[in-house]
């Protein structure tokens, strides 16, 4: 089978890359440079109609596998991955999106894992029997696949989320079809080839925009629904699937708050400050994007974060740099305008603010820095999604988790103390799906990902994630078939035992 060719406009089909019939293309550009780097499909309803004509047939064989047999395919699956992470995946997220090649590598080498922990889980069915509510019947639960689920992925981490919810979905049985980002549709799509460990059709890549994505939504054979993306975005999808009583997992973003307390050590506060505002040129739903400095150490955290800021290296990802660019021109334009709005309403940039010297073509923008912010501001109430760090100066805990608190956003939040009565507080009172004492952005496989409030519904990894892609089933099974007492017609015994007046077979 022939290698996937990005200036092609092809899909995943079939374990084979081939051309999506009729489909328009679209040009894919490098925000570096602006370079072409391929051609994207827009996927119509008739590449989907074959798309998922494959999927039904492969998924009723794979759901008919053993927990053993499906777990050593996943296995395999994983060994694949694990031999190609600094290959054409990564070299094409870097010219797709910008993304530092470090950061792509990074990526890839976290996705095997979340493969062999999904693997394991698909070998314990996580069903339960519960107490008979009748002598010597046997009822449980147990879980079954929904059919064909499909995933909508961002393009910051297109393939370490798409993991997140494709591998707990295969786990559980399911079919998969995969709509990326349109910023990272060949990356997607190269990473694609190690699913040919899988059974033929059992997962499919196809691109497109949000036409593309509305024709999945609303397709019948569609079961259930992954969605990363932004609130607006995420809401439509939502309402899409409530119509159709669809299942849905959503993850819309966040602002995420750090609070940095005086008894925190101010340099290392800042370091992970910087690491969690500047990482992926803060293009992460759970960056850093608020920050309340507590009186005592704020000058000191400021020069340290300034300083460290001003370190990074800021070019095209494929040299050796930390901060890449923006992936569009609209993107770095909303940054642009939210920190000019910041300095309007009167806050002051201690450090970036500006396109950096030099790089006059492409999206960049400097690592920025800005103080004397205030919580009333434009950038305190918007999903950022740049490398910029906003920093108010606070009285003390209460106002830093109630500040912290003020924002229709509740993905992550992240505190540095070295009070645990403070930390313990801010695990309770921060409303937030995910917290992070003295550190920043991390995950883990076996526990649940996602956010409170507008930044989404259910969660991805853990049991928990697993479950969002597999329905319950309970089970009553009596041994053999015999009269019950309950069965109409009631007889004179069964209403007297209740209160009831036989009378010519009527209550009273």
């Amino acid at each position: 089978m022939p290698a996937f060719n990005p200036t092609l406009g092809q899909i995943f089909l079939g374990n084979d890359y081939v051309a999506a019939a009729g489909a328009a293309l679209t040009e894919v550009k490098n925000p570096a440079d602006l370079s072409t780097v391929g051609q994207m499909a827009q996927c119509g309803q008739a590449t989907l109609d074959a798309v998922l004509t494959q999927a039904k047939a492969a998924q009723a064989d794979w759901a008919g596998l053993d927990g053993k047999s499906r777990a050593a395919a996943l296995h395999r699956l994983a060994d694949a991955m694990e031999q190609a992470t600094a290959g054409p995946a990564a070299e094409l997220m870097t010219r797709e999106m910008g993304k530092p090649f470090t950061e792509s590598v990074g990526e890839l080498l976290n996705v095997a894992p979340i493969f062999r922990y999904f693997a394991e889980m698909a070998r314990e069915d996580g069903g339960f029997v519960a107490a008979p509510t009748s002598p010597g019947s046997l009822q449980y639960a147990r879980w079954y696949p929904y059919g064909i689920t499909a995933h909508i992925v961002p393009y910051n981490f297109p393939i370490i989320l798409m993991a997140f919810t494709v591998a707990a979905s295969l786990a559980a049985g399911n079919a998969v079809v995969i709509k990326p980002a349109p910023a990272t549709s060949l990356s997607t799509l190269a990473f694609m080839e190690h699913f040919k460990a899988l059974p033929e059709g059992l997962v499919a890549c196809v691109t497109g925009g949000v036409d593309t994505a509305k024709a999945l939504i609303n397709d019948a054979r569609i079961a259930a629904i992954a969605f990363t993306g932004s609130v607006e975005a995420g809401r439509d999808v939502a309402a899409a699937c409530g119509k159709l009583l669809k299942p849905c997992v959503i993850e819309a973003g966040g602002s995420d708050p750090m609070i940095v307390m005086d008894s925190t050590d101010p340099e290392v506060a800042a370091a992970a400050a910087v690491t969690g505002a500047f990482h992926l040129s803060g293009q992460i739903c759970t960056s850093t994007e608020r920050i309340f400095v507590h009186e005592k150490v704020h000058d000191a955290f400021v020069s340290a974060m300034v300083a460290r800021a001003k370190a990074l290296r800021i070019g095209p990802g494929l040299g050796n740099v930390e901060i890449g660019p923006l992936v569009s021109e609209t993107a770095r334009a909303k940054v642009m305008r939210l920190v000019d709005q910041a300095v309007a309403q009167g806050a002051r940039i201690a450090c970036g603010g500006r396109v950096p010297p030099g790089f006059n073509t492409g999206w960049f923008y400097e690592p920025t820095i800005l103080t004397d912010v205030t919580p009333g501001m434009d950038l305190m109430q918007a999903e950022m999604f740049g490398p910029v760090a906003p920093i108010v100066r606070v009285r003390d805990f209460d106002e830093a988790i109630a500040l912290a608190n003020a924002s229709r956003f509740g993905l992550g939040a992240a505190i540095f103390t070295a009070r645990l009565d403070e930390a313990m507080a801010a695990i309770d009172r921060l409303e937030a799906g995910m917290v992070w004492v003295n550190n920043v952005l991390g995950d883990n496989d076996a526990l649940p990902f996602g956010g409170w409030k507008l930044s989404g519904l259910g969660r991805s990894l853990s049991r928990l994630g697993l479950n969002a892609f597999r329905q319950s089933k309970m089970v009553m099974l009596d041994p053999k078939a015999q009269l019950q007492s309950w069965w109409y017609p009631y007889s004179k015994d069964f209403y007297a035992e209740r209160g009831g007046r036989w009378a010519d077979g009527k209550t009273s």
